[in-house]
């Protein structure tokens, strides 16, 4: 069986609007934070306490339902001993906490 929304497709005229893109770009963000925080086995909470935040900031940042803010980000790169790259084009955004080799 497949997903339930398989067959749902995205005109592409509305991936150019700024608010599929914004939406695109907080995703991008969640994902990041989600992968690094896991890696070390990091718990919403614990992350949330080292970052002077909340667990449910970290839960809706990871679900990109929040617009991150650079104090966030640079808060969530320091709990997560870690960089923020970040590559912002005119249609979309990539964003990666790298492992440290």
């Amino acid at each position: 069986m497949t997903g339930y929304h398989t067959k749902w497709t995205v005109p592409d005229e509305h991936r150019e609007g700024p608010e599929y893109v914004e939406a695109g770009a907080r995703i991008a963000v969640g994902q990041a934070v989600y992968d690094r925080r896991t890696v070390p086995g990091i718990s919403q909470a614990a992350l949330a306490k080292r970052a002077g935040s909340t667990q449910t900031l970290i839960s809706r940042l990871e679900g990109g339902a929040v617009t991150p803010t650079l104090p966030l980000l640079h808060r969530l790169a320091r709990a997560l001993e870690s960089e923020l790259d970040l590559k912002i084009t005119g249609t979309g955004l990539r964003a990666e906490f790298p492992i440290a080799s």
